[in-house]
């Protein structure tokens, strides 16, 4: 085994250093001089980038337009909405520098709920405004006290979209929709098998009346809260005054919603489909779907053949690179394996005497070998890439999900990882997060599975999955 692949710790040995490793060795990122600020370099920026490109275009689709607004809050406009500064208090950053004139403290934006309050009060008057449906692309900082790469950070990118209605069922099917553009990112972009749910009152954002959560499951069987649609009612445009004329000349709040997800997803990808070689990528997401290797690359035959090959792929759309570096065939397998490149496609002498080329395929280390007139045929092998892993993604989530009905075994189920099933009474909650360091991650949309609670021995009352999470 080559020694960069030797440089990552096996995932059974340590998860979390295993996750580091691939962070770094895979080049995602880099630590900066201060803690938990990264850089992202051009690996990883590039994973984002495809995760940016393809929700513009359904943000787009659906109507939505992007705006940027600035990174810093009066502290008097973060403090109207109380619920919602009680929820940020802990992790807000202030400027310390002020000019002269100016007297109130300054925030940098934890999250721009109220920047687009204040601008949407200012810009509405009637109901022919509405709705007003914006998107921002930016970073936000919250100073939290323990961070990892990626999936918890001082400062991240993220989009958020904040849009406004003259209904509340118009707001509420916003909120609906921009959920279901999430879990289709997750399945035709990510190959992640996201669980969709509403989040208890504990578990909900601050300011919102309702929470809309998608969840993935991790290899190590830990959850992770991807990405959040919330329904925020009037709970803002009231304390904010935002108000339109209606066509009956009345004076009503409009009613609000927000959406959004983080480079947090570039986490969950890692920690789904990668194992002991490093990254593991799905093919739409992949910065380089292809990577071409030639072998005896000073072969004037296999020079001419890769270049074609090359032009040839990259005139059909598939994203391509061509190593021909002096580094050894070796070291570039063990490279490319470790930055989780789908497909590996080697060409050399022999190759070209049969008219063909070999094949590796990343997730489950498969080799073929394929004429060269067939590889116009590679975009279906790319999709035939991305179904298997989203599916094995699939397999992992249904075998880690365990329906319980008697809470004395959930001790020793929560321990094998994965999420649990068990229909409660909404105070077995804290109860549950206390004895055994298990988070409600969604309210499910299914029967309940017995009347009685087995935690509290109440009513139950709502179908809920529980697991430990990061």
């Amino acid at each position: 085994m080559n020694k960069l692949v030797q440089a990552i710790t096996r995932r059974d040995e340590d998860f979390g250093k295993w996750y580091t490793d691939v962070c770094i060795k895979a080049e995602l990122m880099d630590y900066s001089d201060v803690k938990g600020f990264i850089i992202y370099r051009p690996y990883g920026y590039a994973m984002w980038e495809n995760i940016r490109n393809y929700l513009d275009k359904e943000f787009k689709r659906t109507g939505h337009e992007n705006v940027y607004m600035p990174m810093v809050i009066p502290e008097s406009l973060f403090q109207k909405e109380k619920d919602h500064v009680e929820g940020f208090a802990p992790e807000v950053a202030y400027l310390t520098t002020f000019s002269k004139d100016e007297e109130e403290k300054m925030i940098i934006r934890p999250t721009s709920e109220v920047l687009f309050c204040e601008h949407y009060r200012k810009i509405i008057t009637s109901f022919r405004d509405l709705p007003k449906k914006y998107n921002q692309w930016c970073s936000v900082v919250r100073w939290e006290k323990t961070t990892r790469p990626f999936l918890r950070g001082k400062e991240f990118l993220w989009q958020e979209g904040h849009t406004i209605h003259a209904s509340e069922k118009e707001a509420r099917e916003e909120t609906l929709e921009m959920l279901h553009i999430y879990e289709n990112m997750g399945r035709k972009l990510l190959a992640i098998p996201f669980v969709t749910g509403i989040k208890t009152e504990k578990e909900k954002f601050a300011g919102a009346v309702e929470t809309y959560s998608i969840e993935a499951l991790m290899h190590d069987g830990k959850a992770l809260q991807s990405g959040t649609s919330h329904y925020f009612g009037q709970n803002f445009s009231v304390p904010f005054d935002i108000k339109f004329r209606d066509s009956d000349n009345l004076d009503k709040f409009v009613y609000q919603t927000s959406w959004g997800v983080t480079t947090r997803l570039i986490g969950a990808v890692i920690m789904v489909h990668g194992d002991d070689e490093g990254l593991s990528l799905p093919p739409y997401l992949a910065p380089t779907q292809v990577v071409i290797i030639p072998i005896r690359s000073q072969d004037e035959r296999v020079k001419k053949a890769v270049n074609e090959i090359y032009s040839k792929l990259n005139d059909k759309g598939i994203r391509v690179h061509l190593d021909d570096t002096n580094k050894s065939p070796g070291w570039k397998f063990s490279e490319y394996e470790m930055k989780g490149v789908p497909i590996r496609l080697e060409v050399g002498p022999r190759d070209l005497e049969k008219g063909v080329c070999t094949i590796s395929i990343r997730y489950n280390r498969e080799k073929r070998q394929i004429p060269l007139t067939e590889l116009d045929n590679l975009d279906g092998l790319l999709h035939e890439i991305h179904e298997a892993m989203y599916n094995r993604a699939l397999d992992h989530v249904k075998a880690s999900t365990h329906v319980l009905t008697d809470y004395s075994k959930f001790a020793e189920t929560i321990e094998k990882g994965g999420y649990i099933k068990m229909s409660v009474s909404l105070d077995a909650e804290e109860i549950i997060k206390e004895e055994h360091q298990a988070s409600s991650r969604v309210i499910l949309d299914e029967p309940l599975l017995n009347e009685i609670c087995p935690v509290t021995k109440k009513k139950a009352t709502h179908t809920i999955l529980f697991a430990r999470a990061y």
